[in-house]
């Protein structure tokens, strides 16, 4: 099936079967798993993952694939709906969700995000982003890339940075490289509202990125609360703390509700 890859979609279509197969063999699926897939498109990947397990899903966008993916995987859970706006509460319902996609870059943050915000109905995701955000995904403390986004995924997630994948391997081809991903989501032992809250002191942490804790934090929603009662260095820059220390200030934050 030829389809001309939409830009509003983000769309680049994978085209090596080689990168794929190793994609799949990271997905690894089991028969009992629940597997997820966010945007099949052309069903590259889903060639490789069908028929691997008793519940498979999809969630795809983009109508002018639809009828073609019901024809080839007939047996496939497909939903043709945005994934931003899909409940992965009843998909779930058959056990914890073993999610896998080529994501578009220009929503990327949002789709982990949901992940995040759903972490308890999700066992592990195999993702395939821009390099860059990778590297910043799995950016370790004290370097340049180590941001919000790697010390909130630190905290849900173990990450691993599987490969590199060219750009030549993409039609249309992209401006920069990909990587595969995989995260492993925690057993998290806070309830919703410290993980809710742990977001939001991350955040406002590495908001002023330049300048020190203090000076980030009374510049935040959190500008009434004194997390000098938290035993941090509040001299310290965002980047100089471990994800312990950010709970620690999440415990800070709960006590100023």
């Amino acid at each position: 099936m030829h389809v001309k890859p939409l830009k509003k979609f983000g769309q680049n279509y994978l085209a090596d079967k080689n990168i794929i197969g190793k994609i799949a063999a990271e997905v690894n699926p089991l028969p009992e798993d629940n597997i997820l897939e966010i945007g099949p498109g052309l069903g590259s990947l889903t060639e490789f993952l069908y028929g691997k397990s008793d519940n498979f899903t999809a969630v795809e966008i983009d109508t002018r694939v639809i009828d073609d993916l019901r024809s080839r995987f007939p047996n496939l859970n497909l939903i043709n709906d945005d994934f931003l706006k899909t409940d992965l509460a009843p998909i779930a319902r058959a056990g914890k969700l073993k999610v896998a996609g080529n994501i578009p870059y220009n929503v990327t943050s949002p789709i982990i995000f949901k992940l995040i915000e759903n972490n308890s109905l999700v066992s592990d995701a195999v993702l395939m982003v821009q390099l860059e955000v990778a590297q910043r995904m799995n950016a370790q403390m004290g370097i340049k890339d180590y941001g919000i986004f790697a010390v909130i995924l630190k905290y849900f997630t173990e990450v691993t940075l599987c490969f590199k994948i060219s750009r030549n391997v993409f039609f249309p081809r992209p401006n920069v490289d990909s990587a595969l991903v995989h995260l492993h989501f925690r057993q998290i032992d806070q309830d919703k509202e410290f993980q809710k809250k742990f977001i939001q002191v991350v955040k406002a942490s590495f908001g002023n990125r330049r300048k020190t804790l203090k000076n980030s934090l009374s510049n935040s929603i959190f500008a009434g609360n004194d997390f000098s009662i938290s035993g941090i260095d509040l001299s310290k820059r965002a980047e100089q703390l471990t994800v312990d220390d950010f709970m620690i200030l999440t415990n800070t934050a709960l006590q100023f509700k």
